[in-house]
């Protein structure tokens, strides 16, 4: 069995934080450890964190970018998992995600989830959401996107992509930008099993909304640079770049 690592990026979000962990402790497969990366909080987020058992690494830079990467980092299991700090996950979760791993050809895998806050209609909401997100994505990158709210890749992998992430820009989406990094040669897959509950706050109000599309948009811009949709999808189909349009 794997030994698994679950970092949990957080900023100013002790209250959301203590849930989270709480259900970690409740996991039918423990983790190997939990780490809590501290992103310059300036309320009781470490606090929190240490209350709970999780080994907790500070991260002065502000930007989920730089504090998941730092997490990653600093990871000792065989696979990092991660949640956000707004992230409620089943008792199963941690055993989902050994399960979803146990398959050596995989590299990394995503899950799914529900709004929380918007009760009966949360499930349907986070649906739609999940599958815009996720086609769109796929067009975008040749292979399934990661979701940070319920995601595991092994550690390995991020050793050897590590270069390849932008740890050094806050206006990026830090799992769509490790996505990317991983590139369509290597098996991305989408699991049910990792459901989580989330907060919908990130899509509450049309500044959250223009947020989300700016950073979207610019983690494509800066990507795509580097490697052009019609160049991952010809690697993906196993064609020369010029064939893919």
């Amino acid at each position: 069995m794997s030994a698994v690592s679950v970092v949990v990026p957080a900023r100013d979000d002790a209250v959301a934080l203590d849930r989270c962990l709480r259900a970690l402790a409740r996991q039918t497969v423990a983790p190997l450890e939990v780490v809590v990366v501290d992103n310059a909080s300036t309320d009781a987020t470490a606090d929190v964190a240490r209350r709970h058992g999780a080994r907790v690494v500070h991260e002065p830079r502000v930007g989920i970018p730089m504090a998941a990467a730092a997490g990653y980092d600093a990871a000792r299991g065989d696979v990092i998992a991660r949640l956000d700090a707004d992230s409620r996950p089943g008792p199963g979760w941690v055993a989902s995600v050994v399960a979803a791993l146990a398959d050596p050809r995989v590299d990394a895998v995503t899950g799914v989830g529900t709004f929380y806050e918007l009760r009966r209609a949360g499930g349907v909401v986070a649906a739609v959401y999940l599958a815009a997100y996720y086609g769109l994505c796929y067009a975008a990158l040749g292979h399934h996107a990661l979701w940070g709210s319920s995601m595991a890749l092994r550690r390995a992998t991020w050793r050897a992509v590590r270069g390849s992430v932008h740890d050094d820009d806050a206006e990026l989406h830090d799992d769509l930008d490790l996505a990317f990094a991983l590139g369509p040669r290597r098996v991305v897959r989408l699991d049910r099993r990792l459901s989580v509950g989330v907060s919908a706050r990130s899509l509450v109000g049309w500044a959250q909304v223009r947020r989300r599309f700016r950073r979207a948009f610019r983690t494509l811009a800066v990507n795509w640079d580097l490697a052009p949709p019609w160049t991952r999808w010809a690697v993906r189909l196993g064609l020369p770049a010029g064939e893919v349009r």
